[in-house]
């Protein structure tokens, strides 16, 4: 309550200083939007930067991401005690040009690896929000963004819980027209800046890197031809391999 209570002295500095000569709004940041619970590691920090020029009222909304056999997937909201992955806290008052923190808790089984989405999204305070606003409060913020603010931008963060107790197994197979690498482990692995250059032309420019995660049980295919080939790296963990596929 005494950070809420902080956060709200800056946003009524801020209505004071700026008035009404500009529509005002907020512009967060996040930063990765990938990240990874290694084993034996029970929480992530998460920083959220406000580079705009109004205090940003921010919700952490979390779901789980299941995927189905077929490769399909969907999203279910982590609510009550089972929930794999909380924020804390839930509800971010970033001041223009700064910055909050919240952490993102793990719990729960890791007998096997679990997927969440993590949304961090701009929202208007509502009465029945836990910002700490009074309605004075809320009404000024809400006059000051409605001159030029429709839409609020909020971003997603993909979160890879990995299991206890890692085993990486990434098979090759050379078929007549590609290779496949199948991911036989049960984490995920990061195929990093993936490449295809000229097997002809040395001197000649490789197309722009890609990265693939390549979750238990998916594989990737790389098309075989004679004038290219691939160059990535197989990210297992804290380990790095440097792999060259060849014609």
């Amino acid at each position: 309550m005494k950070r809420l209570m902080t956060a709200m002295a800056l946003v009524l500095a801020m209505t004071g200083a700026q008035g009404t000569a500009h529509a005002a709004a907020p512009n967060i940041h996040v930063g990765a939007m990938y990240e990874y619970a290694e084993p034996g590691k029970g929480a992530l920090l998460k920083r959220v930067r406000n580079t705009g020029d109004a205090t940003a009222f921010v919700r952490v909304q979390i779901t789980e991401v299941r995927y189905a056999a077929d490769g399909s997937h969907h999203e279910v909201p982590v609510t009550g005690t089972d929930a794999g992955l909380i924020a804390s806290p839930s509800r971010l008052i970033v001041p223009a040009q700064g910055q909050q923190a919240t952490r993102l808790l793990v719990q729960g089984d890791r007998s096997a690896e679990r997927y969440y989405r993590v949304r961090f999204v701009p929202v208007l305070p509502q009465s029945e929000d836990e910002f700490a606003l009074t309605d004075a409060q809320r009404d000024e913020y809400r006059k000051e963004l409605s001159a030029g603010v429709n839409v609020l931008t909020g971003y997603g963060v993909f979160v890879i819980v990995h299991p206890d107790q890692t085993r990486y197994d990434v098979q090759t197979e050379t078929h007549d027209g590609y290779v496949q690498l199948r991911n036989a482990g049960n984490t995920t692995v990061i195929l990093d800046d993936i490449r295809q250059c000229s097997t002809q032309d040395k001197a000649a420019k490789c197309s722009p890197s890609r990265k693939v995660h390549l979750l238990p049980q998916r594989t990737e295919r790389f098309t075989r031809s004679a004038e290219h080939l691939h160059r990535f790296q197989i990210v297992e963990g804290n380990d790095r391999k440097d792999v060259q596929l060849n014609p």
